[in-house]
């Protein structure tokens, strides 16, 4: 018989109770913010094609390399080797009409490069990211056919099988925005800002800093490529391997190198700034003057970059040093390409995503939003079975009590009163409404506030304004 393992998989977690109350928080604030800024939610399928990421990521890129989990779907793989047998009978591509060829020959044939569209619709992966997720939903579902722009935001876990460590799991958590259309204007990118300066302000982070930078346009950017590359060449043998690798496939890549020693190095490289068009240092000198109208003060950062060809102009992080040196909490940027390279429309587009996990400690670290869920009232009902009242009645005063809004607790068995105040208190509660038969027959009940002992008598009908009031939920 087979031992049951109780162990979590390597790399996942839980998030108990005691956590979620600000994680709930803190969803339930970024959306309402962003949905103040006319974006509407969209949910993708955690499961995609593992082709869609593998073309938005780029295949030399780490997570297309080694992080996405990905499987061989069956079904399709059966329907896709019945397509190839049938497609080689029609093309006579050494395959007899008047023999079942093996599955090995078929699978030989699909790995020929003869039938990549038939191969790579059987390979399934977990979502890493969701902005590529986002715009095959807009292009799938004739969202760019919308007036004006699409603004879409969404929250949910993603999966890398990366090295699991502090603060990095293999399920983790993002919420992200995409505004997807024909207009690239400056005051898009800043608003985009704005509503993240504002969340900033609503989760009482105070310390942060916005980095800033342009990274050119398909126009400007491969002559600073080229630059980049040919000073890379000379320093090649100094720098990690990682960077060596990136000089030959993505050189910008280099420019998001943390090694220590590489510091030096990539210091001295040449500067985009120094390489933007007219078209593109325009761009950014008005997104300057958006985030100025908007008060929202900035470092202009040169080494800030993207390493993919569909990225361009700009590209921001924000950083807190609250969390220490790991200390990005978002980061986001132009991507005026990414439509086209999954078959769509050319499309302008601009999105942030920024990590639960992070965000949240920030909140923490900052320790200003208190987010715990209390139990507003506990009901020390005091009846016994000779009592045909006293529980009925508790049961229709705490029904009215949730449905006013306030956390109630209902014990399921009579207890002593001393033993229930005694549990009130464990649990938190704000209040404790002691009932029994002759607060029943005199209509009136007691209402004790735990944090002071301080007690009145209210009617059924005081019971709901007067907890929502103490509470703080009347205005709610």
């Amino acid at each position: 018989m087979l031992k049951f393992n109780r162990e979590i998989v390597t790399g996942m977690r839980d998030i108990l109770p005691h956590d979620t109350a600000l994680w709930n928080w803190f969803e339930a604030i970024s959306r309402r913010i962003m949905e103040r800024y006319g974006y509407r939610e969209i949910r993708t399928p955690i499961a995609e094609r593992a082709s869609l990421f593998e073309r938005s990521l780029g295949e030399e890129t780490d997570v297309a390399l080694k992080e996405i989990y990905s499987w061989i779907d069956q079904q399709q793989l059966n329907r896709a080797l019945f397509k190839v047998r049938d497609v080689a009978y029609e093309t006579n591509s050494k395959i007899s009409k008047h023999e079942s060829p093996p599955r090995e020959r078929l699978l030989q044939l699909m790995d020929s490069g003869e039938f990549d569209d038939i191969a790579e619709r059987i390979r399934i992966c977990l979502r890493p990211e969701a902005t590529a997720s986002v715009v095959r939903a807009y292009i799938d579902h004739g969202m760019y056919l919308n007036p004006g722009l699409t603004k879409l935001y969404y929250v949910g876990p993603m999966f890398r099988r990366e090295r699991p460590q502090k603060g990095r799991y293999r399920q983790f958590y993002q919420i992200g925005a995409e505004v997807l259309g024909q207009s690239d204007a400056p005051a898009i990118d800043a608003e985009l800002i704005e509503m993240l300066v504002v969340l900033l302000g609503e989760c009482k982070i105070e310390k942060w800093t916005l980095l800033l930078n342009s990274i050119g346009c398909k126009e400007c950017r491969p002559k600073y490529v080229a630059a980049l590359r040919r000073e890379l060449a000379a320093v090649k043998e100094t720098v990690c391997g990682d960077c060596q690798r990136r000089i030959e496939t993505n050189p910008l890549r280099v420019l998001d190198c943390k090694v220590p020693q590489d510091q030096p190095i990539i210091a001295k490289l040449p500067s985009i700034s120094e390489h933007l068009c007219a078209a593109c240092r325009a761009h950014f000198a008005e997104l300057e003057a958006q985030l100025k109208l908007r008060e929202i003060p900035y470092t202009i950062t040169p080494r800030l970059v993207r390493g993919l060809d569909y990225y361009m102009r700009t590209t921001f992080e924000i950083t807190s040093p609250v969390l220490g040196a790991q200390n990005a909490l978002v980061g986001g940027g132009r991507y005026d390409g990414l439509a086209e390279l999954l078959g769509g429309q050319p499309t302008k587009g601009i999105g942030f995503a920024l990590g639960t996990d992070r965000f949240i400690e920030a909140i923490r670290e900052a320790g200003k939003v208190d987010a715990a869920l209390r139990v507003d009232v506990f009901i020390a009902w005091l009846g016994g079975p000779a009592s045909a009242q006293v529980y009925p009645t508790a049961v229709r005063i705490a029904r009215k009590l949730r449905a006013a809004g306030l956390c109630v607790e209902l014990p399921p068995e009579e207890m002593k009163l001393k033993k229930s105040l005694g549990l009130a208190d464990k649990l938190g509660a704000r209040y404790a409404l002691i009932l029994g038969e002759n607060e029943i027959a005199a209509g009136k009940f007691v209402l004790k506030r735990l944090s002071d002992a301080q007690q009145r008598e209210l009617s059924e009908g005081e019971l709901a304004g007067f907890l929502r009031a103490g509470t703080g939920k009347a205005n709610h």
